[in-house]
């Protein structure tokens, strides 16, 4: 795949490497030919290109490059070529929090609440804007020494505006069952920041003990435990 994504995008981006795989795409290390600037490419599952529409994906995600705050990874680009959907952020050559938290399962009180603070800070901003993220969890926290970055912001919304909250079609769902609201986790459709507040929770959750507050063999049993479980205490 990733020499089909150079071909594809060889008129606008050099891709020089795989720098990451998610659930929904794949994330390439690449240089703008435009400007020389260093940049991460997430290329779409094709699955979801077929699913989406390019057209509709690209409206919408095209919103988000008005978001402009500090703690917020912004959108530089986004386009289609061929079966390729895909969106452009500055390359962020920190770690993200999920590999933090393998590193250090466990947080001191006051680094866990600086990075959720930043995380609460850069959500008000976006819930302001009418913004939901949808996808809350250490793998879109980044940290760039001190720096604290929330990425990826509203790339779900996007999808969900797109093509719905669960695309029967290609089995992908938006969100992760460990911090998932209950609302989400129902399949409700009309969220707002409250459910990014329940997952923040998960999160700092996360940081103070080690493991997210609800976990299980499958989807299932996670999604039930969010709905009927009360949280353990710390």
């Amino acid at each position: 795949m990733l020499t089909d994504v150079r071909t594809a995008l060889r008129g606008q981006y050099d891709v020089a490497e795989v720098a990451g795989v998610g659930g929904m795409a794949t994330v390439y290390r690449a240089i703008s030919r435009i400007d020389g600037l260093e940049v991460a490419v997430k290329v779409l599952d094709p699955r979801l290109h077929r699913a989406l529409g390019p057209d509709r994906f690209l409206r919408e995600i095209r919103i988000l490059s008005k978001l402009d705050h500090p703690a917020i990874l912004p959108l530089l680009d986004s386009g289609s070529e061929g079966d390729y959907l895909y969106y452009v952020m500055p390359f962020i050559r920190g770690e993200t929090l999920r590999a933090r938290l393998r590193a250090e399962p466990q947080f001191a009180v006051a680094e866990a609440l600086r990075i959720v603070r930043t995380v609460l800070g850069a959500l008000q901003y976006a819930h302001s804007a009418n913004v939901v993220h949808r996808d809350i969890k250490p793998e879109n926290v980044l940290m760039d020494g001190e720096r604290v970055m929330l990425a990826d912001f509203g790339i779900a919304r996007a999808i969900v505006r797109a093509g719905g909250e669960t695309l029967s079609s290609t089995g992908f769902a938006i969100g992760t069952p460990a911090y998932m609201s209950p609302e989400q986790a129902q399949g409700e459709t009309r969220i707002d920041g409250r459910s990014d507040l329940y997952s923040v929770g998960c999160l700092l959750y996360e940081l103070l003990v080690g493991t997210p507050p609800f976990t299980g063999t499958n989807v299932q049993a996670v999604q039930a435990r969010h709905l009927h479980d009360p949280p353990p205490s710390l």
